[in-house]
């Protein structure tokens, strides 16, 4: 059995039955017990049709090699995270594959504490595991027990905010036809917001296209339902609804820069002198909002095992990474798609004032192009390139993550893709949008000498 085209940087995903089916999946989920020994797991499962066999190869696999598993059902990502940390399990996977086409499954897997396990740090030596499909036998076989985590998700969940300053905002919810849909019923009565569910229910034929709300035409039904009701914000989900993207009042989207910034903001009114962690994409507004509040902003390369590493060895008590992946210390250090705008619901309440506004004196001081994709066949040599010309003059040089270069007036940030023939572009500047512009303009020049 060859595995490596279904295991990633990060986690499992591949084509159903071609690549993952339950064969292979019962092999995981032997090898993981085999690699990490644990006496209890959490097991959670999206709404794709593969979904319920893979899970069920699984936890027959986990069982086989003597671990008991606490069941969860239909979840999002973060309610795997939530059930092992929560409980004090030694581990727990996920059967997801997020915002990948229908016939497409995966897994994701942690370790105690909801630690992840990732490419650097168990994910391939459970493959070769799995590959070899040599395991012993149990002493005694594992057990499954059925675990309703609704009560104490949502309670911590809401834990977040407090309840008694919540303005009865309209907030606008796209689900995709993810598992997002099932978390907001869950919180809705405990909040005095008026919700418009757009493709709410779970279907794992995706209707509606594949959720996922960095493509920019997957965002136009949101953006009509946002105007349509008049909302004071609207908010989306990718499938498995560990990341969550917000509309303003307008029916803009809002890059997740932005996003960042004012989390941390919310955070740091809560915490004085906490660090907030952050990625090398785009800093500076992030930085100065940080600066100015009495934190300590804390850099860290972005990708999800490298951002809960250090969110660990900072204590941070939020990170944020402009993909719309955001990190919370009381989340175990985690990710979570739904406390997110939970917060921006207080945020808002609070402010007494619409989120573009918010956002846009932010933007006026640290215009951003965005993440920009390009499909380089050598990337090496176009990011060579890059540093011939656009290095010279800068007052700083570092790669954290990829090439980030900052002159007085402007920076930029120029990585390579883990998965794709892509590179990734970011730019920014001081308070001058035609400047960033002159220099991205420039910098995809360069790029597409080697397209």
């Amino acid at each position: 059995m060859n595995l490596s085209g279904c295991f990633k940087a990060y986690d499992v995903r591949g084509r159903v039955p071609g690549e993952l089916n339950p064969e292979s999946v019962y092999r995981i989920g032997r090898a993981y017990a085999e690699w990490l020994r644990p006496k209890r797991v959490a097991v959670g499962r999206d709404i794709r049709h593969s979904s319920r066999a893979l899970t069920e190869a699984l936890i027959r696999g986990l069982n086989d090699s003597g671990v008991s598993v606490v069941d969860i059902g239909l979840c999002g990502t973060e309610g795997v995270y939530f059930t092992t940390f929560s409980l004090a399990l030694d581990g727990g996977i996920m059967v997801t594959a997020s915002h990948n086409p229908p016939d497409y499954n995966g897994l994701k897997f942690v370790r105690e504490q909801s630690k992840p396990i990732s490419g650097d740090t168990g994910l391939q030596d459970i493959r070769r595991l799995a590959e070899a499909g040599k395991f012993g036998d149990a002493a005694a076989r594992g057990t499954i027990e059925s675990f309703d985590i609704a009560p104490s998700w949502r309670s911590h969940l809401l834990g977040y905010v407090d309840r008694g300053k919540l303005k009865p905002l309209s907030i606008v919810a796209n689900s995709g036809n993810g598992g997002a849909g099932i978390a907001i019923d869950l919180v809705e009565s405990g909040l005095p917001y008026r919700f418009t569910k757009v493709y709410h229910e779970p279907d794992g034929d995706f209707p509606h296209g594949v959720p996922n709300p960095m493509i920019e035409e997957n965002r136009g039904v949101t953006s009509e339902a946002v105007r349509r009701e008049r909302a004071d914000v609207g908010i989306a989900f990718d499938g498995d609804f560990d990341r969550c993207f917000f509309f303003d009042e307008q029916g803009r989207f809002i890059e997740g820069y932005y996003i960042v910034g004012l989390l941390a903001s919310y955070f740091l009114a809560k915490n004085p002198g906490a660090s907030i962690l952050y990625e090398p994409r785009l800093i500076w507004n992030t930085q100065d909002i940080v600066q100015a509040l009495g934190g300590k902003a804390v850099i860290c390369k972005s990708g999800h095992a490298f951002m809960k590493a250090g969110m660990r060895a900072a204590d941070a008590v939020y990170g944020g990474e402009t993909s719309a992946h955001h990190y919370f210390r009381d989340f175990s250090y985690c990710d979570s798609g739904m406390i997110p705008w939970l917060v921006m619901g207080q945020l808002l309440s609070e402010a007494g004032r619409p989120l573009s506004t918010l956002v846009d004196e932010r933007i006026r001081k640290f215009p951003s192009s965005g993440e920009i994709n390009r499909k380089i066949a050598d990337q090496q040599a176009a990011i060579a390139d890059v540093k011939r010309e656009f290095v010279p003059g800068a007052v700083s040089v570092e790669s954290i993550d990829g090439l980030s270069v900052a002159h007085e007036r402007w920076r930029f940030n120029l990585r390579t893709s883990n998965t794709e023939p892509l590179v990734r572009l970011n730019v920014e500047s001081r308070g001058d949008a035609a400047l960033m512009q002159d220099k991205t303009a420039a910098i995809l020049e360069v790029l597409a000498r080697h397209a």
